[in-house]
């Protein structure tokens, strides 16, 4: 089956524990239910997080989602002057017979300015 990525991004009010947490869970669970994933599809996801956020790693979040026997890694976002801030940012590789063309990546709350060509109705709240 072949092997496609998935890009998403999601901002933060506060870098809070739980906000992390619940903004990873929001995330992961739009780019599930736009792109008829289940955990078995998912080879492994890459988050990134901007600087101002250190409370908890996404990785954490993803694992108490029950993404417990996929490989997650953490990294920093470049810290690019003017860039959003508290972004928390996602590659997640998936194995799927879909095109790449219907692929749904998915972009919420603030993160929604980074491709606004791929927003939803509500994305940004």
């Amino acid at each position: 089956m072949p092997v496609l990525a998935l890009r998403g991004a999601i901002t933060i009010d506060a870098d809070e524990p739980d906000l992390v947490r619940d903004a990873t869970h929001r995330l992961l669970e739009t780019l599930y239910q736009r792109n008829g994933l289940t955990h078995g599809d998912v080879i492994s996801i890459l988050f990134s997080a901007t600087s101002d956020i250190r409370s908890v790693p996404p990785a954490a979040a993803a694992r108490s989602f029950g993404l417990t026997d996929v490989a997650l890694l953490c990294t920093q976002e470049m810290d690019v002057e003017g860039s959003l801030g508290r972004c928390l940012r996602l590659l997640m590789h998936i194995e799927t017979s879909r095109a790449r063309a219907d692929l749904v990546h998915v972009f919420l709350r603030d993160a929604v300015a980074l491709r606004p060509e791929l927003a939803w109705p509500g994305d940004e709240q």
